[in-house]
């Protein structure tokens, strides 16, 4: 049984995106190579290491297994080469974060340019998750390091605070939630909405609030980015649900209004979530320190 540092990047990046045809994108390899090492794989071991579907791949009990000690070895791997790229003159390696969508969108531009600026050698994989799947994620060694909203369960993973936001609603200056103080989010979904695309993490999570009171969200339109929903909003469309500092932005510029959300899932106090500071690689931790270090 033979796999190379090759072979395990492969299947460790085939596993988490679920696909064969995106781990292989991600790994940077062609389909019909990625596709031919992983069979290769499996008759070196003499077991499936997969299970396919229509929907995609699973690992079997076998593959489960060979993903730990991918994820181990590989990490070992990067902490290696940061630790000696100290003395080839500067820090290098890639830094794998897992955010949900309030802070990707609101706060983590600002830090991570401030970052990579000042460690030219590093890059910075960012995936959008919901906080839930974060924290599965990061206990997993799938990521580095997790930004999750501060009212989910982090099990025993190390956290620290990163930021403040709360969502609000965002009507148009005409519309009869204008005038209101705070409005509830089942209100809310007596209206039609506006809103990101659907396999973003804040969709499946209001999605998720929503089912919970047995409610649909009607979701009129969705785009890619909070400004352009606070646009929609402001042409009339629908209601949106942003976070506050993009709100309070938009507004100064657009004809909308904020109205609280009175739930308490509506105040979102960001957190940082790792499995172990001091096993990550020296940049790493630089990287984290340097995010809590802006949060104060």
């Amino acid at each position: 049984m033979r796999f190379d540092l090759v072979d395990l990047n492969l299947f460790r990046h085939v596993v988490e995106a679920g696909s064969i045809t995106h781990g292989a994108e991600r790994a940077n390899l062609a389909l019909a190579a990625a596709s031919a090492r992983v069979r290769a794989m499996e008759d070196s071991l003499g077991a499936a290491l997969l299970l396919r579907g229509r929907q995609g791949v699973t690992p079997t009990p076998a593959g489960r297994a060979l993903l730990a000690h991918a994820r181990e070895i590989l990490g070992q791997i990067e902490r290696l080469q940061g630790d000696l790229s100290v003395f080839a003159g500067g820090a290098v390696g890639q830094i794998r974060v897992l955010s949900n969508t309030n802070a990707l969108t609101e706060f983590l531009p600002e830090a991570l340019s401030a970052y990579l600026a000042l460690h030219t050698g590093v890059s910075v994989d960012i995936e959008e998750r919901t906080s839930d799947e974060i924290v599965g994620m990061v206990a997993d060694g799938a990521a580095d390091l997790g930004i999750v909203a501060g009212t989910v369960d982090t099990g025993t993973l190390q956290t620290f605070p990163f930021r403040h936001d709360r969502f609000v609603v965002v009507v148009a200056t005409g519309h009869a939630l204008a005038r209101r103080k705070s409005v509830g989010f089942a209100e809310v979904l007596e209206h039609d909405l506006v809103g990101l695309d659907r396999p973003s993490a804040l969709t499946r999570f209001l999605a998720g609030k929503a089912s919970r009171i047995g409610r649909p969200m009607r979701l009129r339109v969705q785009l890619r980015s909070f400004d352009a929903v606070c646009r929609l909003v402001e042409c009339g469309v629908g209601l949106g649900i942003v976070p506050e500092t993009t709100a309070r932005r938009a507004w100064r510029t657009m004809g909308i209004a904020l109205v609280p959300l009175e739930d308490p899932w509506a105040a979102r106090d960001l957190k940082l979530c790792l499995r172990d500071l001091a096993g990550l690689p020296p940049f790493a931790q630089d990287f984290v320190m340097h995010l809590r270090a802006a949060e104060a």
